[in-house]
């Protein structure tokens, strides 16, 4: 995208420069894991209180159909924090509603070396492998990489139709604390990065936009008309985050009385063995 046609060529064509809020929502109010979050929180909705048994021994709150929720909902979470780092230059939307149902795009990244979308997936202690347009978490092959791509090329028309000039966008697949990460051949269609790496791997991204035209995509990418034919009512951000964080402090004191056991039994068995040993030789 070049320094001045962009904001020439929408003059040009009496396009108007996109006004917040007129949709009653700015976007950039979203938290990290906003959708994944109301989903999680309406499958737990379902799921009978854990019993005083099931508390004792660390039984988990989440229901069957949460936990693959959950795990999305912290892997977003966790990305939201660093991208938080990026500075004031960027602009970053979270859990962004796309398209007409209940899809959306993790994050949309706004800044000097252009627009990005980031496609988060939660792969913590899963070998990665990429090569060209393949690639496999613990050996079975996934379709992130169509996937982002997707996302990418339908924010690039998006954003293209409201802004009046071409808008391109990057497709970027990350991978939240893998076990390894192999890139065999470049990957095609979109981006992997791990959550470690991604910051330096934007920062490391050339620049293509000036201050005006990050103000002109960040304004349109904020409107949910820009992005969604029926914008969905929103659970306020600050809900969310106390409801998920009281789940999350749950899931973690279950998982704590779980190690406590594991420990207790390991370190009282050899004096298990030991005594029965001694009653009959």
């Amino acid at each position: 995208m070049g320094d001045g046609p962009l904001e020439h060529n929408q003059a040009s064509h009496g396009i108007p420069s996109p006004q917040i809020g007129q949709d009653g929502e700015d976007l950039r109010h979203r938290t990290a894991g906003h959708a994944v979050i109301e989903r999680l929180l309406q499958e737990q909705a379902g799921v009978p209180a854990t019993s005083f048994f099931g508390q004792v021994f660390g039984a988990s709150p989440l229901g069957a159909d949460s936990l693959s929720w959950y795990r999305g909902a912290v892997g977003e979470i966790a990305i939201g924090r660093i991208l938080e780092r990026l500075g004031p230059d960027w602009t970053v939307l979270h859990a962004v509603p796309v398209g007409a149902g209940a899809s959306d795009i993790d994050h949309v990244l706004i800044g000097p070396p252009g627009v990005f979308t980031l496609n988060t997936k939660n792969h913590t202690g899963q070998a990665v492998w990429v090569a060209g347009r393949t690639l496999m978490v613990a050996g079975q092959k996934q379709r992130h990489l169509y996937n982002a791509a997707h996302e990418a090329s339908r924010a690039a028309a998006l954003l293209t139709r409201i802004v009046g000039n071409p808008v391109p966008v990057t497709g970027v697949v990350v991978i939240l604390s893998p076990k390894s990460l192999t890139v065999k051949a470049k990957p095609e269609g979109a981006a992997v990065v791990t959550d470690t790496r991604l910051l330096a791997w934007i920062r490391h991204q050339p620049v293509i936009l000036t201050p005006g035209q990050i103000r002109m995509i960040a304004d349109a990418a904020a409107q949910p008309r820009t992005w969604h034919r029926n914008p969905p009512t929103v659970t306020a951000p600050d809900r969310l985050r106390r409801e998920f964080a009281s789940l999350r402090a749950a899931v973690n004191k279950a998982r704590a009385r779980r190690i406590g056991w594991f420990l207790a039994l390991v370190i009282a068995l050899p004096l298990i063995v030991t005594t029965l040993s001694r009653h009959f030789p």
